[in-house]
């Protein structure tokens, strides 16, 4: 029982102080009924796991499935958002507050249209710009130490340059920017399978992004 009340209190303070930091970054009372909505079923999901990355993604999943499409459009962010809160990531959180940003105002930039064939043809034909270079170079040596499946390798790394891609010509580069492309791009892949991969990999990948000094701390916790 004590345990239980531990792993319950540790759920329910995660979720207030992403809340609170939300509130500070002047969400709006709309966006943080819907995401504290969200936070209470998923909580729910999270209470008694490990803090690890796969614990995370499946009870978000499993979280998901009990939800509409259309309570579904700003889950995938909420979590994302709430991953380093859950983890107590003091230093993620710290990376997270230089670089959050909200769309409080319409943005005129999206990603462009495209299909996931037009995308996958333009992985063989895009260059990379330096920046670019050196945050999926630094992402792919990391995955290389950590894993040993080359498959699992060249996938992580054909989707973070798929991120990079989608990225390009934004106006700046901040939270509200990788998510609104992150939320565009994810339907463009069909199966669950991919879709979960894609995910982690935006998770991972962000913090080599806005080149964290600790990026790699984030990988396959």
């Amino acid at each position: 029982m004590q345990e239980s009340n531990i792993s319950d209190h540790r759920e329910k303070e995660a979720a207030n102080a992403y809340l609170k930091f939300l509130q500070s970054k002047g969400a709006s009372n709309g966006m943080l009924y819907l995401r504290s909505k969200f936070l209470d079923a998923f909580i729910l999901k999270l209470t008694h796991k490990k803090q690890t990355c796969k614990e995370f993604s499946n009870a978000l999943e499993d979280t998901m499935s009990t939800l509409t499409q259309e309570d579904r459009s700003f889950t995938l962010s909420t979590a994302r958002e709430f991953f380093p809160f859950w983890m107590s990531d003091i230093k993620a959180i710290a990376m997270f507050e230089e670089y959050y940003g909200f769309n409080i105002h319409d943005t005129k930039w999206k990603p462009k249209s495209t299909t996931l064939a037009a995308i996958t043809a333009e992985l063989d034909e895009a260059t990379l710009v330096k920046e670019e270079r050196q945050s999926l170079n630094h992402y792919i040596q990391v995955i290389t130490k950590l894993a040993s499946d080359q498959s699992v390798i060249e996938a992580r790394s054909k989707l973070a340059k798929i991120i990079l891609i989608r990225l390009r010509g934004a106006p700046t580069a901040n939270h509200a920017i990788y998510r609104l492309s992150v939320e565009l791009t994810l339907p463009l892949f069909k199966t669950k399978e991919i879709k979960q991969l894609y995910l982690d990999v935006v998770r991972e990948f962000y913090y080599f992004w806005i080149n964290d000094q600790n990026a790699e701390a984030k990988i396959f916790g």
